[in-house]
């Protein structure tokens, strides 16, 4: 039980784990679990009478826990060292075979060596013509002469017995003559004979356990009168040959049913096979008890035989299920058999680790095979979707009733629509095997589904620049280009929709019932399901990180749009800033004067108000993806201006300093950039304005540099706020806070009123 040691020392935060994590004192306390008197109820008392309601309830659970663990690593371990257990168990099976057979010789030569000395050495005669008495004192008399006169009548008559094939008078007879010889130490030819005919009835009773035409109940009294000859193991081997054949007959009139579902074919199997072994079992215990060398022989037996039977099941049926992607009938005919594994676990057979270990390759491959046709499935759909967002469709069919209801503002475009039916269709034949441990599996399959769907959203997504992200193209799909902000954002749509709430609803029905029944509770409270298997929230992540590169492969294509001209020239050049200082004061005057953002913030502002005017209409409901979108479209243009490094050796090493006008302006843009961003506690925006102090403190160090105290010539924080507010205000065409258009957001705080739902 080495193996369990990890999970207790994982859990050495409670009462029970410090006892298992004190060091040196360790060894000593469990010591008192050894002891032959100890006492489980004045123990607890002991411990508890200190303790609290609250330290009970909390000692309680960590053990039940370590329960559940000590079971499942038991569990494990068994299973791990299984097969040694069989070959340890055949090896004493055979060696208790080889030990009987000796005996039998041991026996017979000790017989023939007591006759050998009676016939070397006669009987000695005295003097007045009686014979000498024997060393135990008894004079031979006729009673030995009738004895052996009586069973010499018994073998002659279990002879015509034997040949008549009257098992039981038979049986009776050599009995009763064993019985007679037992005592005799003379007659080495009745001994002889005695061992002929019990041969000969033996050979007679393993001809008849070998007939075919035998009933259940002639073959259990066939098998134990073999074992009262004292031939229990070959009796014993022969029952389970004798079901073997009989099964393999049987399986020789069973035709498959030559379609690939092959569920009448599977039952069909499953009841042949193992009502056979079930037989078996019971003919086993019936004749032999729970003798653990037969019982050993019995799991043997039982286990090839379940091993004939899933080679079968892949022959006719899983094969072809795992070749065309048929996952829903390999999962019934798995669950038809893993049902009837079930039934015999009463005899002592756990044959469902044994059936789960060999069909689930089979399975897998059904599985991957699954995956492959809805991806190629989706990507034809793809090709022919236009990126409209509509209602649900309803779902028609016997897949209608596990479908999952879509919320009431929710929209998505038909191929979008037709991925997540296929998703939940493939993870309800999956839901069934869920004891096969395929969930890692499956959540992993799902996952590799999202990111195929999301890639063909990203060719679907216009770049300005080649992306890495994008694989390459290998087919010769022509996916519609969405051209209009609304299509953009309909993809985008698609992608949030799914992997923030179709698909964790989807993959809930694999999870464990505890895991199952905490996601449903934590989403009934919109809350994150912190307490999920590690499997459900890597999967999370990983379908959030595919949806993140849609959404940056989106600001990106429109933050490159705003940089540079169709010519390719850069809008946000250090020129920008370099050149407004030529005046000198007058040109610093000027600026105070009607100081505003740069052209390209300028344009900035007027895509973001177009962006969440869009978004107000396609992303109904979805109010919170739109901020953290915009916000990452700020970011991503302040971000492209910190990592241009011509933009800064131009600012910092160029042959024209940066000017105290340019300084103010650059200040006004960054602060122009987090105020249009919003007023919102978000982690992004958070990121956004830490990516503006450095970019402001590298102006003013570069602005130091020259000599000059950039403090003498920037205003307080409050005015370059204050003057951003007013860009905003200038710049929203006279849209209120109140207003009741979808943009009316960016008037004055930007898209504040979008997170009034809360920041995700």
């Amino acid at each position: 039980m080495g193996s369990m040691r990890p999970s207790i020392r994982s859990k050495s935060s409670g009462p029970v784990g410090q006892h298992l994590a004190n060091g040196g004192n360790a060894r000593e306390e469990l010591s008192v679990f050894e002891s032959e008197s100890f006492d489980a109820d004045s123990y607890v008392q002991g411990k508890c009478q200190s303790m609290s309601e609250k330290g009970i309830r909390k000692l309680c659970s960590e053990l039940t826990e370590l329960k559940r663990d000590s079971a499942e690593e038991m569990r494990k371990s068994v299973y791990a060292n299984y097969s040694a257990f069989i070959q340890t168990s055949r090896e004493i099976s055979d060696l208790e075979c080889e030990l009987v057979s000796m005996r039998n010789l041991l026996t017979t030569q000790a017989a023939l060596v007591h006759k050998l000395a009676e016939v070397q050495l006669p009987p000695m005669i005295s003097e007045n013509g009686g014979s000498l008495p024997h060393e135990n004192g008894h004079v031979d008399d006729d009673s030995t002469s009738a004895s052996e006169t009586e069973a010499r009548a018994l073998l002659d008559v279990t002879d015509i017995y034997i040949a008549e094939r009257k098992i039981e008078k038979a049986m009776d007879a050599l009995q009763r003559c064993e019985a007679l010889l037992r005592p005799l130490k003379s007659s080495t030819s009745l001994e002889q004979l005695f061992m002929e005919q019990r041969l000969r009835l033996t050979e007679l009773l393993t001809q008849f356990a070998k007939q075919p035409s035998i009933r259940s109940a002639e073959l259990r009294s066939v098998i134990s009168a073999l074992d009262r000859l004292g031939d229990g193991p070959h009796a014993h081997t022969l029952l389970l040959y004798s079901h073997h054949d009989r099964l393999q007959r049987a399986i020789a009139n069973l035709r498959p049913s030559g379609t690939s579902y092959g569920g009448a074919y599977t039952a069909g199997l499953c009841q042949l096979v193992f009502s056979h072994i079930a037989q078996a079992a019971r003919s086993s215990t019936a004749v032999f008890g729970e003798q653990p060398s037969y019982a050993s022989e019995l799991v043997l037996w039982a286990r090839g035989e379940t091993e004939n039977f899933v080679a079968l099941i892949k022959k006719h049926v899983l094969s072809a299920s795992a070749a065309s992607g048929g996952l829903r009938a390999a999962a019934e005919c798995v669950q038809i058999a893993l049902g009837h594994c079930t039934l015999l676990e009463g005899y002592g057979l756990a044959l469902s680790p044994v059936l789960t270990m060999m069909v689930k390759p089979s399975v897998e491959q059904a599985l991957d095979a699954n995956l492959r046709r809805i991806e190629d499935s989706v990507s034809v759909l793809a090709a022919a979707d236009d990126w409209t967002l509509v209602q649900p469709p309803p779902r028609t069919g016997l897949r209608a009733a596990s479908s999952i209801l879509f919320p009431p503002h929710l929209k998505l475009s038909t191929s979008a629509y037709r991925f997540i039916s296929m998703v939940q269709d493939f993870v309800d034949d999956v839901t069934p095997l869920t004891s096969m441990h395929l969930t890692s599996t499956t959540l992993d399959g799902v996952a590799r589904l999202f990111d195929s769907f999301v890639h063909l959203l990203m060719r679907a997504m216009p770049a300005a620049i080649d992306d890495e992200d994008v694989p390459e193209i290998t087919d010769n799909l022509s996916i519609k280009v969405a051209d209009t902000d609304a299509e953009k954002l309909s993809l985008l749509a698609n992608a949030a929709a799914m992997a923030d709430e179709l698909l964790p609803r989807t993959i809930v029905k694999i999870l464990p019932l505890k895991d199952r029944e905490e996601s449903r509770m934590r989403r009934s409270l919109d809350k994150p399901a912190t307490g999920v298997r590690s499997e459900h929230r890597e999967f999370r992540r990983r379908t959030q990180r595919a949806v993140d590169k849609l959404r940056d492969r989106f600001c990106q294509k429109y933050a490159l749009e705003l940089i540079y001209t169709d010519e390719g020239e850069s809008l946000l050049s250090a020129d920008l800033y370099l050149g407004l200082d030529n005046d000198g004061d007058t040109a610093n005057s000027a600026w105070l004067d009607d100081p505003m953002p740069s052209p390209v913030f300028q344009t900035l502002f007027e895509r973001i108000k177009t962006i969440a005017a869009a978004g107000g209409d396609v992303m109904s409901g979805r109010e919170r993806f739109v901020t953290v979108l915009l916000i990452r479209l700020v970011e991503t243009v302040v971000l492209y201006l910190s990592s241009d490094q011509d933009f800064w050796e131009d600012i910092e090493d160029g042959p024209r300093p940066l000017g105290p006008v340019g300084l103010q302006q650059m200040v006004l843009d960054m602060k122009f950039a987090v105020q249009m961003a919003g007023q919102v506690n978000h982690s992004s925006l958070r990121h956004l304005r830490q990516l503006v102090e450095d970019l402001i403190a590298r102006a003013i160090d570069a602005y130091a540099a020259t000599g000059m105290d950039p403090y003498s010539v920037l205003p307080e924080e409050t005015w370059f706020m204050g003057m951003a507010q007013e860009a905003i205000d200038r710049l929203s065409g006279g849209w209120s806070k109140d207003s009741a258009s979808p943009t009316a957001s960016v008037s004055a705080n930007s898209i504040s009123s979008l997170k009034s739902h809360g920041s995700p």
